[in-house]
């Protein structure tokens, strides 16, 4: 990838005897939509810090933009940044309207930009409401007016869905792709994957600080081989008297079919008359999510197996 917007090389995090990153490799190219996928304590935070430059990596190298964000001559990569933390805050006693112009105005904007934001997230009726008035999905919404100030070229996404409403939240995903097509790169983070998979170009997934996967949803897909689920409609029992499709069926009565193997079920099951219609699933992203979280809690348990079994060896027992 030549000239990413954000690149990590072997880069690791450490708190005392924590390790909050080990050896992360990633490079991110501009217009790219990242999906970064984990549990509490992962590591997606430590490494959103260290692409904002707010914290420095004890080892690695980290570019943003061609420079060290932690570097004092990074001030103006920043301005091209914007962030949305998961929890958001902002001062009680202003208005939103007044929120966004303070922020604006930090990044060179106006009010009438400001205000513009405002009506892009859906909360201008209530911009000269106090901020201590508006409810956890109204200050989320504000929150996402205050990270696309100024069409940032970088944007920083911890959890933005958190507190909307369905409606809401696609209105969001539609800004992200509007922001995409303007060139500008988004890491998002989200517990909240189902609607997710479509608008990102690709996944990582980490786990206790390191990389489990990387890539598009097809390719981590392929990697973990995971079964493709076909149910055919209007065989009634013959699915199950079929002693070709017998080994595939599970508890629902679907086909759980290796993807190899996925070309000749299906010729199979066109060939019958009675067949009326098929739907073909595909891993969807939360699938694939857990597929490799609990590829990463098998390998932990193996380790911690083999070490109970030295130490036991070597106590003579």
């Amino acid at each position: 990838m030549n000239n990413p917007l954000v690149s990590l090389e072997n880069v690791s995090k450490h708190y005392k005897e924590l390790t909050a990153l080990s050896r992360v490799n990633l490079k991110l190219a501009q217009g790219e939509v990242l999906g970064l996928f984990g549990h509490n304590g992962a590591g997606k935070t430590t490494m959103m810090k260290l692409i904002l430059g707010v914290i420095s990596a004890d080892d690695g190298d980290v570019k943003v933009m061609g420079v060290n964000p932690s570097d004092k001559s990074a001030w103006h990569m920043r301005a091209k940044m914007g962030y949305l933390p998961e929890n958001v805050m902002f001062y009680e006693q202003l208005t939103g309207l007044e929120v966004l112009v303070y922020f604006a105005r930090l990044k060179g904007q106006t009010k009438k930009h400001a205000k513009a934001l405002l009506e892009q997230v859906g909360i201008a009726y209530a911009m000269n409401r106090q901020v201590k008035t508006y409810s956890k999905g109204m200050r989320q919404r504000l929150g996402l007016a205050q990270a696309f100030i100024g069409e940032p070229k970088l944007l920083l996404l911890d959890e933005p869905t958190v507190g909307l409403d369905p409606s809401a939240t696609a209105e969001f995903y539609q800004s992200v792709d509007q922001l995409k097509t303007q060139g500008t790169s988004v890491v998002l983070c989200s517990h909240v994957l189902p609607g997710v998979e479509q608008h990102i170009d690709r996944a990582m997934i980490i786990s206790g600080g390191k990389t489990l996967a990387l890539g598009t949803i097809a390719e981590l897909r392929a990697q973990a081989d995971l079964p493709i689920k076909i149910k055919p409609q209007g065989l009634n029992g013959a699915v199950s008297n079929d002693s070709l499709l017998k080994p595939y069926i599970d508890a629902s009565g679907s086909l759980q079919v290796p993807a190899q193997e996925k070309l000749m079920v299906l010729r199979h099951l066109l060939a019958d008359d009675g067949l009326s219609d098929i739907i073909v699933e595909s891993a969807n992203l939360e699938q694939v999510y857990q597929f490799y979280l609990a590829q990463a809690e098998q390998l932990k348990t193996f380790k911690m197996a083999s070490k109970t079994k030295i130490k036991t060896n070597e106590a003579g027992l």
